[in-house]
This record gives structure tokens, sequence and C-alpha cells, in this order.
């Protein structure tokens, strides 16, 4: 448990308290862009890989609670899961590495992207906390629940980020968009345009969805169903 605590602390810490900080300009200053995201990746890498083997070795932990009854809905969910995490990964977005050019357009939020400017990540959140709904032993909370909190908190890292390095092109985007789902369009500072979302990127989701579930036993050593 000391280590996958510490594991959960260090890859949070590297993302929340580098990535989206004033130290990551200084740091940039210091190395160049180029040397900045080469260490930053590395030590991601090493975080992330800690994470993994100090869960996979932790001992057999008693559950906190009963996840079973959970199930049916945690399908549904990973599916809407599945579906940020697919279509946020193939289109083209500001909060992306290397997607700032979508600044300069007319319309700079088109697609997933008027339903929320990070969907990605809120993939990632609803992945995590279906995870440790339905693994609820310590080792398992710690791990799914350091994901989940740097898919809640790192949002407002990477906009602070943004703002500071495109000023006014990133400020217009933010006007016409939504970290939280939907808020942007209920709010009436866009409009829901499923057509731009492409069929392509949910029958990807989809395809990738059953494609886990399916080798979820072989993978993972356990069935979701």
């Amino acid at each position: 448990m000391t280590s996958i605590a510490l594991a959960a602390l260090f890859f949070v810490g590297v993302h929340l308290l580098v990535a989206g900080t004033g130290a990551r300009d200084r740091l940039v200053a210091l190395l160049g862009e180029q040397g900045y995201q080469g260490a930053f990746s590395l030590l991601a890498l090493a975080g992330i890989v800690w994470l993994c083997v100090a869960w996979a070795g932790a001992p057999p932990a008693v559950p906190q609670w009963s996840g079973v009854s959970l199930r049916p809905v945690v399908w549904v969910l990973m599916l809407i899961a599945f579906a940020f995490v697919a279509i946020g990964l193939t289109t083209r977005s500001p909060t992306a590495t290397g997607g700032e050019g979508s600044l300069e357009g007319d319309e700079p939020a088109r697609g997933i992207l008027r339903i929320t400017r990070h969907p990605f990540l809120w993939g990632v959140a609803i992945w995590s906390a279906c995870h440790a709904a339905v693994n609820p032993d310590l080792p398992s909370l710690v791990f799914f629940g350091s994901l989940l909190l740097l898919a809640v908190l790192g949002p407002r890292s990477i906009d602070a980020k943004r703002r500071r390095k495109h000023g006014e092109r990133w400020d217009r985007f933010a006007a016409v968009t939504s970290n939280v789902p939907f808020a942007a369009i209920v709010g009436g500072r866009n409009r829901l345009a499923v057509r731009e979302i492409g069929g392509w990127r949910v029958g990807l989701a989809v395809v990738l969805y059953v494609a886990f579930l399916g080798a979820h036993p072989l993978l993972f050593g356990a069935s979701p169903v």
C-alpha cells in the first residue's frame, strides 16, 4: 500500500504540480519545448508504470462494499466512456498537443468539442469511477481514484496552460465551450451538431467497447459480465 500510495502521489503530482503550472514555463525556458516534452513524457511514463506495477503486486484486500449490483449500470457508463475517449482522440482539439492550429478557424469548436472541450479526460473519469465502483478494495480504490482525480482536476490545469500560451485565441475558444459536458449547449453558448461528430467515430467506439468486453478476461483476468 505504501508503494501504490507513493506512485499515485507521484503520477498525479507530476501532472498537476508541473504540467499545468508556472513551473512548466520555467522548465521550458531551461530545457526548450522539445527537451521539456521529452523529460515530462519519461516522468509520466515512469509514474504510470510504477502505479500499475504497485497495484498488480498489491496483496488481496477486503472489499469496502459489494460492487456486483452496479455492473449493469457500469456496462452502460463504460460505453459512454469509450465514446468520449475514441471520439476525443480522433478529433483535432486545441486542448491536445499539436492541435493548437484549430484555434485559428472561424469556428474552433466543432463535433464533440461542442459538448465538452475535454472529451478524452471525461472518458477516463467515467472509466475510473466505474472500475472503482466494481473493484472496491483499497488498492484498487487508490489506483482508480488517482486516475479519476487527475481526470477531474486535469482540465483546469490544461485550460490555464493554454490560456497563458494562446491568450485571446484561447479565450475565444473557451467562451463557446465548457469542461462539463453539455454545459455550453445548455447555457446557449453553443449548439449540438451530431453530424459533425462523425458516424465512423461512434462506430469505432462501439467496436472498441465490444472488443474490450470480450477480451477483458484474457487481458486482465476478470470478466465484466
